[in-house]
């Protein structure tokens, strides 16, 4: 039986110390914040939760290879799951147009728009649906998976899309509104083919919400991990690991603190990791993700207001364009809201949440993290002038709300960067450009024999 020791406590860590307690390690957790989860989590204020993850949960669907270790791990056990009629809504020249759920309705939607689109619609419920077969959750019921026969035609309709950027695919249809439809969610840069996983992924029943949302899942696996012999120790912050003749034998933390392990996963951003808490250099794989110009992060700005109204005039997502005066402030051309009426317990009675999300990206990041470093009245100020912002376009959007609306936080990338050490405050891994698949990367770090990455 080995000691393992894993640095982060977020759905990483987490799945690894329930992976390796079934294997029968003696296994610690240690987390820099004050609970576990990660990103994965969620706050209140004033009465209020606000959910800080999943807009949709890849893996809800059954017959998906990610339901299993869901299950596994604690995630989704014995708990609903929200499967919402659309994804999001984006609205051009004042219509709109969803994702919706059910990809026959979709289909409908978008002939009903632009009959002089039809080719190029039929060629992306097309590839939407192939591209559930190859996930094994294609079919009317959501449970096919291709055969090796399909796969030559599958991949012929497939690959025009992983040539493509979202802007690119977007400029292939006549109809403003179906344009609007391609980037209003990922922008106009990342790979339509991750766009084509996106649509596949919700359209067959595999990006629901888990009941309780994002702080209650990570609760969850907390749990399975604890009750299991597992022990996790909050407010733990790693600041090096000692080595010695190729091995690393303890972790030193900023309480003074020093833990002894026989195996040590790290599961945060690598760029905190290596030059910093390790000496080593990056995995030469790895330097390429981060020297490649393709290959960005991102962030995002984002606020939560209450909302003291029964209802709000929009459901799930809603995506519109930002009037351009407030562009600037803002830092974006579209602003993404949320609601969550589907979980009646994040606000009092007969009212609402309302959040809002901006991605930013590398050097907007650093510069609101060097700001929060260095200045932080005008920091403070910058945050409530983007909230004000923020007000201002959602009301002009939806003028019913106007008088209705209380703001209740915001965050920033400064505010991952300060909770999870991440470089640029980002909370998932590279951009998906056109032209790359993403692949796994060996986790092993050359020179140092029992250190495994289990990072993003």
């Amino acid at each position: 039986m080995a000691r393992i020791l894993i640095i982060g406590g977020g759905v990483a860590g987490l799945s690894a110390g329930i992976t390796a307690l079934k294997h029968g390690h003696k296994t610690i957790i240690c987390e820099k914040h004050s609970v576990a989860g990660g990103n994965l989590t969620g706050w209140t204020r004033n009465g209020y939760h606000i959910d800080n993850c999943i807009h949709w949960l890849t893996g809800t669907n059954p017959n998906s290879d990610l339901y299993t270790l869901w299950q596994e791990i604690g995630a989704l056990d014995s708990v609903g799951v929200y499967q919402s009629e659309n994804l999001y809504t984006c609205t051009k020249n004042g219509d709109t147009l969803s994702l919706f759920s059910d990809i026959n309705l979709l289909e409908r939607r978008m002939l009903a728009l632009s009959a002089q689109d039809k080719k190029e619609i039929l060629a992306f419920i097309r590839a939407v649906k192939d591209f559930a077969l190859i996930s094994g959750i294609g079919g009317e019921n959501h449970d096919k998976k291709a055969s090796i026969i399909q796969y030559p035609t599958i991949l012929s309709h497939l690959l025009p899309y992983y040539k493509m950027t979202t802007g690119e695919l977007a400029n292939r249809f006549s109809h403003p509104l179906l344009q609007e439809f391609f980037v209003s969610l990922l922008g106009e840069n990342f790979g339509a083919i991750a766009f084509l996983c996106v649509a596949s992924t919700f359209c067959f029943g595999n990006g629901g919400l888990p009941e309780g949302g994002s702080l209650a899942m990570a609760q969850r696996m907390a749990s399975k991990f604890r009750n299991a012999g597992g022990e996790i120790l909050l407010r733990k912050e790693a600041i090096k690991i000692e080595t010695k003749n190729g091995q690393a034998v303890s972790v030193l933390f900023a309480d003074g603190t020093q833990i002894r392990a026989d195996y040590i996963i790290l599961t945060q951003d690598p760029s905190a990791v290596f030059g910093k808490m390790l000496k080593a250099d990056m995995p030469s794989q790895l330097k390429a993700c981060y020297n490649n110009k393709k290959m960005q992060r991102f962030s995002a700005f984002q606020t939560a207001f209450a909302c003291d109204l029964p209802s709000l005039p929009f459901s799930g997502d809603f995506i519109f364009e930002l009037p351009v005066n407030l562009r600037k402030i803002i830092g974006a051309k579209r602003l993404v809201l949320r609601e969550f009426s589907h979980e009646p317990s994040f606000a009092p009675s007969n009212c609402n949440v309302l959040q809002s999300l901006t991605f930013c990206n590398e050097n907007t990041c650093k510069n609101l993290i060097e700001l929060h470093e260095k200045d932080r009245y005008v920091y403070d100020k910058t945050k409530q002038n983007f909230a004000d912002a923020v007000m201002q376009a959602t009301v002009k959007q939806f003028p019913t709300l106007d008088g209705h609306l209380r703001l209740l936080d915001v965050w920033t990338p400064a505010t991952y960067r300060k909770f999870t050490n991440a470089e640029i405050g980002s909370f998932m891994s590279f951009t998906f450009p056109s032209r790359l698949i993403p692949r796994r990367l060996d986790n092993r770090i050359k020179g140092i024999e029992n250190v495994i990455m289990a990072s993003q």
